[in-house]
């Protein structure tokens, strides 16, 4: 069973992010079984300005309880295999992609990651100028590296949560 939905997180810090994504999938049914009589949802969270939306979907592979996976439409974040999911390396090459291309520029992505990191909305005014020629656009590395701190924050609630995918932007790009 597959159930599709839309959903709205409005909060400022990182444990009412994650008090409103976890009230969400705890309303979920639960499935009947392995395969197809598990139960399967995809949430789209945001829509980036191209029209291509974040989405996320549960059960992940790992099965950790509240894990998900985060995912990009209509993006191929995969180098020997197609998937819409961003990894952790390929971020941490895009954004040193993005800094060695435009150090000026780069220096102010990096304080929109800050901002994220303290779960702060982005003023869209700003990564709407960021013109980067090489990999990604940056709005779809952005919203991965905020939905990828959530992600993180739920999996690792009760360890390093965002701070792990943080500390690896601040000390590898």
């Amino acid at each position: 069973m597959r159930t599709t939905k839309t959903i709205k997180i409005i909060a400022t810090d990182k444990q009412e992010i994650r008090k409103q994504l976890v009230l969400h999938f705890l309303k979920e049914k639960p499935g009947e079984g392995k395969g197809e009589l598990c139960s399967h949802y995809i949430y789209f969270v945001e829509e980036l300005q191209d029209g291509n939306r974040v989405f996320l979907k549960r059960p992940a592979v790992l099965n950790k309880g509240f894990d998900f996976t985060v995912h990009i439409e209509n993006q191929n974040f995969g180098k020997n295999r197609s998937t819409t999911m961003p990894s952790h390396k390929v971020i941490l090459h895009d954004l040193a992609k993005k800094k060695k291309e435009n150090p000026k520029q780069y220096k102010i992505v990096d304080g929109l990651i800050d901002d994220y990191f303290e779960c702060r909305e982005l003023d869209m005014d700003v990564v709407k100028k960021l013109k980067f020629k090489k990999g990604y656009p940056i709005e779809t590395i952005l919203k991965a590296i905020k939905w990828l701190f959530i992600e993180q924050d739920v999996t690792y609630w009760n360890w390093t949560g965002r701070n792990m995918l943080y500390d690896a932007i601040c000390d590898n790009v």
